[in-house]
């Protein structure tokens, strides 16, 4: 990239000294004429040097492409607090290691059912039936009761972005694996709503009085898995499709580490009241990807792999994703607008919560005790015994 930004420079002044003896040379021009000269010479030297300004005009266009590429690739510069390995900050919850530990396959039965999403569409698809669709339907409405009172309004955004969308979140270049596409649509299916959510504000001027902005996304989200074959792959543990509650929010640099506390705090809640034990992580550097400086995670117990498996995230992408997408925040002392903080964070991924409430709430009869919380919005008390499908 230095090597490119150092060939920009050498390029600019010698543009700059052709483009001034173009305009010598249009004066010999018309100098020539009016007197009545010879100005083939002033003609001739004018065509040589427009020659070598298109040429260099040629070789400017391709390495600012080249330049703005290698920009696009930089990441967000880490955190101080973002440490050199995954860092376990606290263990909440008691996790359960007696029998029964059967898997969500073996307790789910037909409401999971895998081997019809795979006929229908490949690997990694999945039917949910019965008390599972009740079930999922309860979490979402749930997450979002537990959101509005804590300021943030319910989204349901487009699935299908345009690639500013991606570039912008800094999906793009990053996890292009990772996205499917519709070429002929020039249209992206999102991984999360934090990429609608992002692009919601795209250049806008925000009143910094007005900030935060929270904001929940319910979407489904998709997701090639490309390279995790052998990995989490039994079951819907990774799914190429899956629906999930997103918290997004727009507020000022000042506030912004604070805001991702605050974040971090309403997973745990959520969990909490889920009677999920879980571990909270902070992520380690290496670990961030490209938009986030700094990164929580919540893993959740999964009893029959006695460990624990990532279960929300929440990231504060500072200032990077807002540059991208031209948020600012105007503040009302007046001044230069500055460059908004995004941060983001997952208040329910459903499949897998679905997959934690079902091991960690197993009976010895095989059944499923369902916290009361989910109840109250329509999800069954108890999943009654379910016959194997297991092969």
């Amino acid at each position: 990239m230095l090597e490119l930004d150092l060939r920009r420079r050498a390029i600019l002044p010698e543009l700059e000294g052709l483009r001034a003896a173009k305009n010598d040379a249009s004066r010999s021009i018309a100098k020539a004429k009016q007197s009545g000269g010879d100005e083939s010479a002033a003609i001739a030297q004018m065509r040589e040097l427009g020659e070598r300004e298109t040429a260099l005009d040629e070789q400017l266009a391709a390495v600012d492409a080249a330049l703005q590429a290698a920009v696009a690739r930089i990441p967000n510069p880490p955190s101080p607090d973002a440490p050199p390995t995954d860092t376990v900050l606290r263990v909440v919850g008691e996790p359960r290691s007696g029998s029964p530990t059967l898997d969500h396959l073996e307790l789910a039965g037909p409401l999971i059912d895998m081997e019809a999403g795979a006929r229908l569409s490949g690997t990694r698809f999945a039917y949910l039936r019965g008390d599972l669709v009740m079930l999922e339907l309860a979490l979402v409405r749930w997450a979002f009761e537990r959101l509005r009172p804590q300021g943030f309004e319910p989204v349901i955004p487009p699935v299908l972005v345009r690639e500013q969308a991606l570039f912008g979140t800094g999906m793009l270049p990053d996890t292009e694996q990772q996205i499917y596409s519709l070429p002929g649509d020039e249209l992206y299916l999102v991984g999360t709503a934090e990429v609608a959510l992002a692009s919601l504000h795209a250049g806008e001027i925000l009143d910094a009085d007005a900030l935060p902005r929270r904001y929940a996304g319910f979407s489904s989200c998709f997701r090639r898995e490309a390279g995790a074959a052998g990995k989490d792959t039994r079951g819907i543990i990774r799914v190429h499709q899956f629906d999930k509650v997103e918290m997004f929010v727009f507020t000022t640099a000042q506030d912004s580490a604070a805001e991702h506390e605050r974040i971090l705090a309403i997973e745990e809640s959520l969990l909490g009241e889920l009677h999920i034990p879980y571990r909270v992580v902070n992520i380690a550097v290496d670990d961030l990807g490209a938009s986030a400086a700094m990164k929580y995670d919540c893993e959740a117990w999964l009893p029959s792999q006695q460990r624990y498996l990532e279960l929300t995230s929440c990231s504060n992408t500072t200032d990077f994703q807002a540059r991208r997408l031209d948020i600012r925040v105007r503040n009302a002392k007046g001044g230069r607008p500055e460059t908004a903080h995004t941060l983001n964070g997952t208040a329910t991924a459903v499949g897998r919560t679905i997959i934690a409430l079902l091991e960690n709430g197993q009976r010895g009869d095989r059944s499923i005790e369902i916290p009361p919380c989910l109840v109250e919005y329509g999800a069954p008390a108890v999943i009654p015994p379910q016959p194997s499908t297991r092969p």
